[in-house]
């Protein structure tokens, strides 16, 4: 087995004395675990950070062993680990996507869409300028993974008008009118998931409640405390941005 591409870094695990395993996201290949040796080195920490991209070389004399890995750094965005919005956004973007994603899978679409998000995080100014692109990746990942939301028309009345609400039984979008009597039971669909555009706080926030729900019921089933709590530590620090 070798494999030479370009990966996100998401996990690194000491293993050994000076050793890691480190997992990163290809957009051929998905997942790829490999052996760093003095992975922890202070030559080698700098380059596997979390959402760092590195040129990754796996080798392997079978498809069932573990790979050497070798790395060189293509693109850095550790510095933004000092800064604690970045920094949340980097832990739970890269916690999710190893969590939930098969490895050896292929997936260009959220490979395409992770890289998007970290460029965002590392070019906006301030957190608006991305936290709705964190909301629209965690909804693509739902869909890669097989778990869908279907926001294009009502799920009661199949109208493609005032969609205001997302069930949280069927996943499926529920019309103003359709939804009347029933608001406190449903949650509420910000515009900027269906039609695109610019989200306000509110919408934001609302967003990353519609999709915490279905990553929780769905994805994150057995590691819901484990790998949640990277996701709250985020969503505070988003409110507390706003207050």
């Amino acid at each position: 087995m070798h494999l030479a591409a370009s990966a996100i870094v998401l996990s690194i695990r000491a293993h050994g004395e000076h050793g890691a395993i480190v997992r990163a996201l290809t957009a051929e290949a998905g997942v790829q675990a490999g052996y760093v040796r003095g992975g922890r080195s202070r030559r080698l920490r700098p380059i596997l950070q979390p959402a760092n991209t590195v040129l990754g070389d796996w080798r392997a004399r079978t498809e069932e062993q573990l790979a050497a890995l070798t790395v060189e750094l293509i693109h850095s965005r550790a510095a933004l680990h000092g800064e604690p919005l970045p920094a949340a956004a980097f832990d739970w973007l890269t916690t999710l996507t190893a969590s939930a994603l098969p490895e050896g899978q292929p997936y260009p679409r959220l490979h395409a869409a992770l890289e998007g998000v970290l460029d965002a995080i590392e070019a906006a100014p301030a957190a608006w300028g991305w936290a709705g692109s964190l909301a629209r990746y965690e909804l693509l990942l739902l869909a890669e993974m097989g778990f869908g939301l279907d926001l294009s028309a009502c799920v009661a009345t199949g109208a493609a008008d005032d969609l205001a609400f997302v069930s949280p039984k069927s996943g499926g979008a529920v019309s103003r009118g359709a939804a009347a009597g029933y608001e406190a039971r449903l949650l509420p669909l910000p515009p900027f998931l269906t039609q695109g555009g610019q989200a306000d706080w509110g919408d934001v926030l609302a967003g990353l409640a519609i999709t915490g729900h279905f990553l929780a019921r769905d994805i994150l089933i057995d590691r819901r405390a484990e790998v949640l709590a990277s996701r709250e530590r985020l969503v505070e620090r988003l409110k507390r941005a706003v207050a």
